[in-house]
């Protein structure tokens, strides 16, 4: 038996605590974006020693799991002078982790692109950044959308490690519910769903992208065939005379 039950007083505590694990979504996101551009810039860069450290990073990074990474930020940093709160850990630690994510999603976006655009951008004498910005990268966010979209689904739910720093996000909230209610049922289903409420239409709008995406492509397919139909036609009559 819990010292009381799970009622709405509960389930308040529990949603309050939802704005937390969305600031720290939205933290990774915007700190692991921008880090993740310049992992994903260093990864394709012309010389190779940008591109080795980024290599390095990204293997490091990901073959790593991220509570250890999250532990190794918030304990760790006592060995170099600095003693972090848990807020600021836990936003190092998920900046570094989704750079890594991030930037590789970006990189094969960016490759995805045709190397004739590099070729056009150098002979409008652009260099590799004014070109990688101004030519290549606004041709590869279309490609970038639907699967940065689904790590951050995968970010969303991996906030749930700062619940052992101490963060009181959604999953260190329903256990100190239970601890009180002694309900693990209502309280962790109650959990999955309101992580299924914030990650499904994420989900959808990624797949629902992806669908845009192929179908821009395909209709860009089948306009170059219909604008240069008439062209194939003259070229056929031509031969035969």
């Amino acid at each position: 038996m819990g010292l009381r039950d799970f009622g709405w007083n509960e389930l308040q505590f529990l949603l309050l605590s939802v704005r937390w694990t969305l600031l720290l979504s939205l933290i990774a996101c915007a700190g692991g974006g921008l880090l993740g551009l310049v992992v994903a810039a260093a990864r394709i860069a012309p010389t190779a020693l940008p591109r080795r450290i980024a290599i390095w990073w990204i293997r490091v990074l990901q073959g790593t799991p991220l509570l250890i990474q999250l532990l190794l930020v918030y304990y760790g940093s006592s060995f170099i002078g600095l003693r972090p709160d848990a807020w600021t850990a836990a936003a190092i630690a998920f900046t570094l982790n989704g750079s890594a994510f991030f930037g590789e999603i970006w990189r094969g976006s960016l490759q995805a692109v045709p190397s004739g655009q590099w070729d056009g951008a150098r002979a409008l004498g652009l260099r590799y950044l004014p070109a990688l910005r101004l030519v290549i990268l606004p041709q590869a966010l279309r490609t970038m959308l639907g699967p940065t979209i689904g790590y951050m689904v995968q970010l969303v739910k991996g906030t749930s490690v700062a619940s052992l720093i101490g963060i009181a996000e959604l999953t260190r909230t329903a256990v100190i519910v239970n601890t009180v209610t002694f309900e693990p049922v209502q309280v962790f289903g109650t959990v999955a769903l309101t992580y299924f409420a914030l990650c499904w239409p994420l989900s959808i709008f990624a797949e629902r992208a992806s669908r845009g995406i192929d179908a821009s492509r395909a209709s860009g397919i089948g306009d170059i065939f219909r604008k240069t139909a008439p062209a194939r036609r003259r070229q056929k009559r031509d031969a035969r005379k």
